[in-house]
């Protein structure tokens, strides 16, 4: 049974339609809020949750529906309206799709999954009982312990939703890891992968065979009293101390897609005129010929690409850092995320990007060259990795191997140039020299790297390189 059911409408949810919604429980049924009123809770009379329902979203971004849910949503404009129910609570999960089906009735438009909102009846939830809400601000989890958060996600793609993104942050002020229980066929994307790469955190894919395994490096897991942790290998040593892999992890199918993954961090000084995304944007337009389609503090993204009105946003904010998530077009999936902050340097922005090339693609990595140059001479570019990985063209994470990437280019800006001693930025050990940028007396430096995602051996020298510029020894 879901856990999440959402209903995708042509209108705004009215306040009427809401009551009525509302209503799927009967009279009886107890309304209260949380997350600063922008989440709504039906409870039973003791006051204990069955339902969380989110505001309603406006979703102005093409594809979202079919990249995040399979589904195929009404036409441009639509409204994204999620429901929650209390995990283990068989009337609860009924009461959230016949809310989401009464709601897509009244305001035009479909509820997901379809087999969750089969009726418009009331749900009785006589004799019902759930774990009472803790006293706390915290999001609704499913097992909370001293080490960390469960939650049970049951849908296509597990995405940086509002709810998921604030559990990951009151588990974080909590020091707590949050680790993320689905089944085997979900896959992540790639915003909430980044957020579950540290430890105690997880993502735990049910299996059949194994019964646990983490998506993310498949070693097979086992609740150990407070938390799921890996099972040792039955040859792990102390000092070896390797992990049971799952099978289903390891039964990879190559298909020959790829990904191009672009990180870089741009500072800029910090004034009323400044406007963020730019660069961002510029890079999307050279490896695209597009800009960006959309963006989000969340996933869906629901707002039309817009650097002025993100600026806005990261402008009130300060100084605490302001996190988004930015999508483009279905005809070519990409998806970054960006990280704004106010640093004594100036405003930084730390850029995760990646696009997804079919099997007869081909990456255009003869435009990287242009890409460095553009960043490092218009938009402050401090640092640029770029790698090729074989994985999926949609850029979901699937719960199996896909092999790491491979580095393609390292580009210094020419600030972190400037301050390298002599020529050490100029004169490196790899054999290919580094390609200079922008103005002749203070360039910033492409490295180019071979790039072939079947040959790991692009990271050697990419060590190399680092070890070098950082001034060490190289012992080779």
């Amino acid at each position: 049974m879901t856990k999440d059911v959402i209903a995708l409408t042509e209108r705004m949810p009215d306040p009427w339609g809401l009551l009525a919604g509302l209503l799927s429980g009967g009279p009886d049924k107890l309304l209260g809020t949380a997350g600063e009123d922008a989440v709504l809770r039906l409870c039973d009379p003791e006051g204990r949750p069955l339902v969380s329902v989110e505001a309603p979203l406006l979703i102005q971004v093409d594809g979202e529906a079919e990249r995040l849910l399979g589904a195929t949503a009404p036409s441009l404009p639509y409204w994204w309206t999620e429901a929650r129910a209390t995990t283990g609570v068989e009337q609860a999960e009924r009461l959230a799709g016949t809310f989401a089906a009464r709601l897509a009735s009244l305001s035009g438009g479909t509820a997901w999954p379809p087999e969750a909102a089969r009726s418009l009846a009331v749900v009785p939830a006589d004799g019902t009982d759930v774990v009472p809400a803790p006293a706390t601000d915290r999001p609704a989890v499913d097992v909370l312990t001293k080490k960390v958060a469960v939650v049970i996600q049951d849908r296509p793609v597990v995405a940086m939703t509002a709810w998921l993104s604030d559990a990951f942050r009151s588990a974080a002020l909590g020091e707590l890891g949050l680790q993320v229980v689905t089944p085997a066929g979900t896959t992540l994307s790639p915003a909430v992968r980044d957020n579950l790469g540290t430890w105690p955190s997880r993502w735990v894919v049910r299996d059949e065979r194994d019964g646990y395994y983490d998506g993310l490096t498949g070693a097979v897991l086992r609740w150990q009293g407070e938390m799921f942790a890996p099972v040792a290998a039955a040859d792990a040593t102390p000092d070896d101390p390797r992990s049971t892999l799952a099978a289903a992890f390891q039964e990879a199918v190559p298909t020959g897609e790829r990904q191009l993954a672009v990180s870089f961090r741009t500072v800029h000084p910090a004034h009323e005129g400044l406007a963020l995304g730019g660069a961002l944007e510029a890079v999307w337009r050279e490896l695209t010929g597009e800009p960006p389609a959309g963006w989000g503090t969340a996933e869906p993204a629901g707002l039309p690409w817009s650097p002025r009105h993100m600026t806005d946003l990261a402008y009130a904010r300060a100084p605490e850092p302001t996190w988004v998530v930015v999508v483009g077009s279905p005809a070519r999936p990409g998806l970054a995320t960006v990280r704004i902050s106010r640093t004594k340097a100036g405003v930084e922005e730390d850029v995760r990007l990646m696009f997804g090339y079919g099997a007869v693609e081909e990456p255009p990595v003869q435009s990287l060259p242009r890409v460095a140059e553009v960043l490092a001479t218009r938009h402050g570019l401090r640092s640029m990795l770029v790698q090729i990985r074989k994985a999926r063209r949609d850029l979901a994470v699937p719960p199996r191997f896909e092999g790491p990437g491979v580095p393609v280019a390292f580009v210094l800006g020419a600030e972190e140039v400037h301050a390298m001693p002599g020529d050490r930025a100029l004169r490196t050990p790899l054999p290919e020299a580094p390609v200079r940028l922008g103005r002749k007396t203070r360039p910033a430096l492409y490295y180019p790297l071979p790039g072939d995602p079947s040959d790991l051996s692009g990271w050697r020298d990419f060590e190399r390189l680092m070890r070098h510029l950082k001034g060490a020894v190289d012992a080779s």
